[in-house]
């Protein structure tokens, strides 16, 4: 019998994988003034963390929504790792050009990337891939 709680995910890992796509995007338009500052020495190491964790949950997500319609091929889970880093890359881009108050980051975008590549490794060590 499935674990009660691997079988919630699976039912709605897909509409999880959308509320935290859209939830990031939110977050990334969210104008400067409204985001808590820091001390410069926190935010080296806590913004980082922070980003690369958002990009965790966002990849591994979709890899887990993808997963629940079926086991699916090394190219299509790479393809979702390659569209969560470019989605990342993305909002740095918006951030930096579109978005009031908002920096784009390479930093950012590089911790952006480590977390869904740590993703796709949490997900190919685990039992569920």
């Amino acid at each position: 019998m499935k674990h009660p709680i691997l079988a919630y995910i699976n039912k709605y890992s897909l509409w999880m994988a959308l509320a935290w796509t859209l939830i990031i995007f939110v977050l990334c338009c969210t104008p400067g003034r409204y985001i808590p500052t820091t001390h410069w020495l926190e935010l080296l190491s806590f913004d980082k963390f922070v980003h690369a964790s958002i990009f965790f949950v966002l990849t591994l997500s979709w890899l887990l929504a993808l997963n629940g319609f079926g086991k699916f091929s090394i190219v299509v889970q790479m393809l979702t790792v390659a569209t969560c880093v470019l989605y990342g890359g993305l909002l740095e881009i918006m951030q930096a050009t579109l978005f009031s108050q908002r920096s784009g980051d390479w930093l950012d975008f590089i911790a952006n990337s480590v977390g869904c590549f740590t993703a796709f490794w949490s997900f190919k060590r685990s039992a569920i891939a």
